[in-house]
């Protein structure tokens, strides 16, 4: 039997340049997968009223460590050096599974709650095998769309965030591959969260590229930020090796050099920025256009809770405030208006949602209403005074809407939050993260004193 849901009657923004805006539209979805936006859909389905509310893709976050949900709010005032001496040097060695577990629960179930859909969990807290185990259980019990990147262990910040020795252990990789993610049409896949030149030496950089290649999974990497990493010229580095693909996602991406943009763009690589963790933890501008004008799609991501939030809002916002800001001052020292490529409101929803889902490998999937593509949808409470009166839908969205507009949330056609308030056991996470932070800072007491 055909499992249909129908959303009548919303301000659909599909973000399908074929489909476009529809005032008052309708969103057909059978077992999972969108089949019909249009003004006005007859079908025998679940009925779900939509008036006043707008309808939209579900953001996508292409890169958060979210390991750290135990750890919220640990570091408001980090630079981007304290945070490898504060979490990565005194949290991280502290992590059992169960820590992991407890976090990305609760730490995937705030993404769905706040309208993230789909999910890149940059996990490198692998300390020992049961660890990966303990993180992909969890996202797969939120029902969550997510791309599990395996990261390096973090028991040590010398031995493996300076100039590190130590590589992935591939064996547990391809063990993790095998068991979990044999197939890459699951709603959860697989990628590998390398650590790159400067990190680590030579030899380790080329073993992680060439098993995440043996495996056929994405890789992801940190490039070109803050004091350290902003000089090592790490794409360069990359490209000296051989190493520069289309399956390469680099996140952050502040202080690439003119000559870098232009590898990652020939080598067909994506960009993912995190412009709230950029600005105020000092890694440098967001580079949203400079991206865009070497022809790349910049999408957005929340990276670390530990130090600012976790919705996507937030990010928008920064990203659009922060490059306006910069434009606006170069314009005004050189005496000029404000240039026609000025980033716009709609073009944040596109990259935090359609942008998303191309960095994330999943755009023929995700990103937009397309018929044909999985059901992806998040609804938000136009009526809400934070919202109305509504003028432009994809203003509304990226610059008057927060989380407490998210209303509803689909995820493979899968009602995950429904009234405002989600489906799962949201006190069972709450408890277990809980438990998770009081027996982190026990082991870090006692880690002072022995």
């Amino acid at each position: 039997m055909t499992d249909r849901i129908l959303l009548r009657a919303g301000h659909v923004v599909s973000m399908d340049p074929d489909i476009g805006d529809l005032p008052r539209g309708d969103v057909l979805i059978e077992d999972g997968t969108i089949t019909a936006v249009r003004p006005e859909i007859s079908a025998d389905a679940e009925v779900l009223d939509m008036t006043g509310r707008i309808v939209i893709p579900g953001f996508v976050d292409t890169h958060r460590h979210t390991w750290e949900a135990s750890i919220r709010g640990v570091a408001p005032d980090a630079t981007l050096d304290d945070y490898f001496v504060d979490i990565l040097d005194t949290f991280a060695p502290l992590y059992t599974p169960e820590d992991v577990y407890a976090a990305n629960l609760a730490g995937a179930l705030e993404c769905l709650n706040a309208g993230i859909t789909t999910l890149v969990d940059w996990s490198h807290i692998n300390n020992t095998p049961e660890h990966p185990d303990a993180a992909i259980q969890a996202l797969a019990e939120t029902g969550i769309r997510a791309q599990y990147a395996y990261g390096s262990a973090n028991t040590s910040l010398a031995e493996y965030w300076f100039e590190s020795k130590i590589a992935i252990p591939g064996d547990d990789v391809r063990r993790v591959r095998a068991k979990y993610f044999s197939s890459d049409d699951g709603l959860l896949t697989m990628g590998l969260a390398t650590r790159g030149p400067g990190f680590c030496v030579n030899d380790v950089v080329t073993s992680e590229w060439a098993l995440a290649r043996e495996l056929g999974i994405p890789i992801t990497v940190h490039v070109a930020m803050g004091r350290l990493a902003g000089r090592f010229g790490m794409v360069k580095q990359l490209n000296d090796l051989g190493l520069l693909g289309p399956d390469t996602t680099y996140i952050h991406c502040c202080y690439l050099h003119e000559d870098e943009w232009r590898m990652v763009a020939d080598s067909g690589g994506t960009v993912s920025v995190a412009p709230q963790v950029e600005t105020q933890m000092g890694h440098g501008w967001p580079p949203v256009m400079q991206a865009v004008e070497h022809g790349l799609r910049p999408s957005l991501s929340v990276d670390v809770v530990t130090t600012v939030p976790g919705d996507m809002f937030t990010q928008i916002r920064a990203a659009f405030g922060a490059e306006r800001a910069r434009v606006n001052a170069d314009c005004w020292q050189a005496n000029l208006p404000a240039p026609e490529t000025m980033l716009t409101a709609r073009r944040m929803l596109e990259m935090a949602t359609l942008n998303g889902a191309h960095v994330a490998g999943l755009e023929h999937r995700t990103g937009s209403l397309t018929p044909g593509k999985r059901a992806d949808v998040v609804v938000l409470d136009a009526t809400a005074l934070n919202m109305a009166p509504v003028h432009d839908a994809a203003a509304a969205v990226t610059l008057c809407a927060d989380v407490s507009n998210v209303e509803t949330v689909l995820v493979d056609g899968v009602i995950r939050k429904r009234d405002g308030k989600l489906t799962a056991d949201v006190a069972r996470a709450r408890r277990l993260v809980e438990e998770s932070r009081d027996r982190l800072l026990a082991a870090k007491e006692a880690r002072k004193t022995a």
